[in-house]
């Protein structure tokens, strides 16, 4: 006796673990060096920029009188060294770039063909995508902004002007900083995930994040409420409370919103951007 099989059972290949899919983009990230060079290069660049910045406090702090260095960490002065303006545009756009890369660049080789064909699943894909970057960022952001601020205040403590992490706006000056990698690296896989281009997005990236903050001003209620919206902003209403007052001013609670807004809604772009795309 014989028997056949019945031809509406097919065999069905086992659908892949999303551990599996964040084993393997951690494997394609850090398989190129150019992320790993990306890395060093811009914690290097922002340290740079901070370290040097106290270094020439350090260098010149005999030409302040008794007033002047007693003004020196009564108006902040300290926090704004560790994480200078400079430093911290180079931090966001270093990491946008970095969070951009995973898409676009599967998208530039045209492996993301391969990608989506073995795994068909593409918001699986773009989610472990999404954990990856997000992991990686959150470790580097904590490790530049805890190494900027350690470095700065050792140099400013020479002269007794260094403050310690228990220092009023300290601690949450470092939090900030560090989730701004995370959140600038997912607006920029968000945007990768929209444009697939490397020129274009990097563009965009350099454009959402750092100049469209210098485009609005908070001289009108509604391009101050916009100026709110945006990353750079609640990083400087976070890590730099001894600056210029503004007119139409934010709360931390409203700026640490905007951090989790962002990268929430960068997120969901990025893993449903691709679904209903050509590849």
């Amino acid at each position: 006796m014989t028997t056949t099989a019945d031809p509406r059972v097919a065999e069905q290949e086992p659908r892949a673990r999303f551990r599996d899919l964040v084993a393997a983009e951690w494997a394609k990230l850090w398989s190129l060096r150019s992320t790993a060079w990306a890395f060093v290069l811009g914690a290097l660049a922002v340290l740079a920029f901070n370290v040097g910045t106290a270094y020439d406090t350090h260098r010149y702090w005999s030409e302040r009188n008794d007033a002047g260095r007693a003004e020196f960490i009564r108006a902040g002065i300290p926090l704004q060294e560790a994480f200078t303006t400079n430093g911290v545009l180079v931090y966001m756009l270093a990491v946008g770039a970095i969070g951009a890369l995973p898409i676009v660049g599967e998208y530039g080789t045209g492996l993301i063909r391969t990608t989506f064909t073995v795994v068909p699943d593409r918001r699986a894909v773009m989610a472990a995508k999404v954990s990856v970057i997000t992991a990686v960022t959150t470790v580097f952001g904590a490790a530049v902004a805890s190494s900027s601020f350690l470095f700065t205040q050792a140099i400013l403590s020479v002269h007794d002007a260094g403050i310690p992490l228990s220092h009023p706006g300290a601690a949450r000056a470092v939090v900030a900083s560090a989730l701004l990698a995370p959140v600038c690296a997912l607006a920029g896989m968000a945007l990768g995930a929209l444009i697939r281009h490397s020129a274009t997005t990097m563009v965009t990236v350099f454009a959402v994040l750092l100049l469209l903050p210098t485009v609005v001003t908070d001289r009108r209620p509604w391009s101050a409420a916009l100026s709110h919206t945006l990353p750079l902003r609640a990083w400087d209403r976070l890590a730099q409370p001894g600056g210029a007052p503004d007119l139409h001013p934010w709360t931390a609670a409203g700026a640490w919103t905007v951090y989790g807004v962002w990268a929430l809604a960068a997120a969901a772009i990025a893993v449903t951007a691709v679904q209903r795309r050509d590849q």
